[in-house]
């Protein structure tokens, strides 16, 4: 019984000295200033939602972005179109600082706004070429919650509005190394490139081949990388960069783009002068015929009836 007590005085005992120590060590580093350095998580969620009257491709663009990123949190169709402001009361709701939204107006053309909740920066786009991965059939698969690696065109560097759209586009479609469902291997590389002033979006899966040179000067673990597409494609176009999310002061607004309603009316009144162009020349040839004093053959056939 006394060894009983005595081995139990001697953990109270380690146990006090412990905690004199613990206390020691901490008013040493508050005397100091001693700061300790804490892991900074990376912390990225995404809200994937869109508007009514999307068509089934787009439908089936927003489904391959959400297999794709493990990230991504969808949600139900919003009604409104005016008032977005309230997608920031949406993605607090769902504990997200990202948002991702597909407006769609006259049921074909399509916007995504991609924007950092609740504080900004909003970034809005023009969405075009659109092709899904149902749709390609490539013959490059990823593992479903992988983490890609994001490759960006150095094309980015040179301009501050692009700088701005690669920081944003980091935080969406990169994913944590923590998120939920998201699997610990890194297999497919997600691609940002530039060209014609839009950004093409393109999708590889990582194919590692061995060797079949059998050379004895050669690391004999050497591999041969190659890229498969798996796809979705689309186009983006920056429209607008706001300073807030979902609204605010413009930062950015491109002086070059047009909106497809203004094409499809430029391409109306080209095909109305056309015809114009034609009526106007039948006119022509009338006056023509009725002003020539050409003597009258009744065995030829009136050319006023034939047009």
């Amino acid at each position: 019984m006394a060894t009983v007590f005595k081995l139990a005085k001697a953990k109270q005992d380690n146990a006090s000295n412990n905690s004199l120590h613990q206390v020691d060590d901490k008013t040493i580093k508050q005397t100091i200033g001693f700061k300790e350095e804490k892991l900074q998580k990376n912390k990225q969620r995404v809200l994937a939602l869109s508007s009514r009257g999307i068509n089934y491709r787009q439908r089936h663009l927003l489904n391959d972005l959400g297999s794709l990123l493990p990230h991504f949190k969808k949600d139900a169709k919003l009604d409104q179109k005016s008032q977005l402001g309230i997608l920031n009361e949406l993605a607090e709701l769902n504990n997200c600082n990202n948002c991702v939204y597909f407006e769609v107006r006259r049921k074909q053309d399509l916007y995504l706004w991609a924007s950092k909740t609740p504080n900004g920066p909003s970034i809005k786009f023009h969405v075009q070429n659109i092709h899904t991965m149902d749709e390609l059939k490539m013959t490059g698969n990823c593992l479903k919650g992988s983490r890609p690696l994001l490759s960006f065109d150095k094309n980015f560097e040179f301009k501050p509005h692009l700088a701005l759209v690669k920081e944003v586009f980091t935080h969406i479609f990169g994913v944590p190394k923590g998120a939920r469902r998201a699997k610990p291997f890194i297999d497919h590389v997600m691609s940002f490139s530039i060209a014609d002033d839009r950004i093409w979006f393109r999708n590889y899966q990582i194919v590692e081949k061995d060797s079949t040179e059998k050379s004895s000067k050669k690391v004999k673990d050497h591999k041969d990388i190659s890229l498969v597409e798996i796809g979705p494609r689309f186009v983006l176009n920056v429209i607008r960069i706001f300073e807030g999310s979902f609204g605010g002061a413009s930062i950015f607004a491109n002086p070059e783009f047009i909106t497809p309603s203004q094409i499809r009316r430029n391409i109306r009144a080209e095909k109305a002068t056309r015809y114009q162009s034609r009526v106007q020349a039948k006119d022509d040839l009338r006056r023509k015929l009725a002003a020539s004093d050409l003597p009258y053959d009744p065995t030829e056939h009136d050319p006023l009836k034939e047009i």
